[in-house]
């Protein structure tokens, strides 16, 4: 090999090197995901409890996430942003969750955010044993033979 073609095959190295480096950072990169309505503190501002009915908040606010069981003047708005990296779960980074309560009249009362501790509830990956017949194939082969009756002609 001259020198000419091991500084050309050096070259080349590198090249092939930088791109698997960058493709393979590149692929590490945080896939962001935003669900729900992630309410913002000027859509917030343009609502004012005691003055607002439901369709001012419906414009402002946008269509609730969930309504109240119990009560169907109580509005919840529930946004979150999560982050995934590879094939690692996904990770919270970013919850809103606000609750909106109206009185008879179908005026605002209140709009107050609420704050939860996310409790972290492990996975087990595991397969789940299913229990009944455990057949072999030769048991599932005998016990069809007989089931299968001719058709009778009439």
């Amino acid at each position: 090999m001259t020198a000419r073609n091991r500084t050309l095959f050096s070259n080349k190295l590198i090249l092939i090197a930088g791109c698997t480096a960058t493709l393979m950072s590149a692929a590490c990169s945080p896939t962001i995901a935003q669900r729900g309505n992630m309410l913002e503190n000027y859509q917030l501002a343009e609502v004012k409890p005691g003055e607002s009915g439901r369709s001012d908040v419906l414009r402002a606010l946008g269509s609730p996430t969930t309504q109240s069981t119990f009560d169907k003047g109580v509005w919840y708005y529930i946004g979150q942003e999560t982050e995934k990296r590879g094939i690692l779960d996904p990770k919270v980074t970013k919850e809103r969750i606000f609750q909106v309560a109206f009185s008879e009249d179908g005026i605002l009362e209140s709009i107050q955010e609420i704050d939860r501790d996310r409790i972290n509830v492990p996975y087990v990956r595991t397969k789940t044993p299913t229990h009944g017949n455990e057949t072999t194939i030769m048991q599932q082969f005998l016990g069809n033979l007989g089931k299968f009756n001719p058709q009778t002609e009439k």
